[in-house]
């Protein structure tokens, strides 16, 4: 796991995350990559709001506040897609990455929980008086 402050974000696994959000940092510094897809990037959007990927998920228009995003091979993924591939692409070390593989890799599962985990997320960051990201009202 690295954390780039540059990116050369077509290579490996890049993870564009909120750093406020209890789960998202927990899936973020638990999760483990396959030495084939290539290293994982770890972007703490809120630490890291000039980093140049969170520009460009930001000019895509994908809302932080609504999804996590992971661009792996050039392209975007962002919800329950991405946690699909978080799936796919984990290794099998740890019981999170055992549990994301067994879970997650179904399409439908994922498309499934990935609602009920923003909305666990959104409440999260409620209680803990934290705005939102907004990374789309910079654009």
């Amino acid at each position: 796991m690295q954390r780039e402050e540059t990116a050369n974000s077509e290579n490996g696994v890049w993870f564009v995350y909120d750093g406020e959000c209890p789960i998202c940092r927990y899936a973020a510094h638990a999760l483990r990559i396959r030495e084939a897809a290539g290293g994982l990037h770890l972007v703490n959007a809120r630490e890291q709001a000039e980093h140049p990927l969170v520009t460009e998920v930001s000019a895509q228009g994908f809302d932080l506040d609504e999804s996590m995003v992971l661009k792996y091979g050039g392209r975007f993924y962002r919800g329950a897609e991405a946690l699909e591939l978080m799936a796919l692409l984990g290794t099998g070390a740890g019981w999170f990455n055992r549990m994301n593989a067994l879970l997650f890799r179904f399409r439908p599962v994922a498309r499934f929980c990935y609602p009920l985990m923003r909305a666990v997320r959104n409440l999260l960051l409620r209680l803990k008086r934290v705005d939102k990201l907004r990374n789309l009202s910079s654009q």
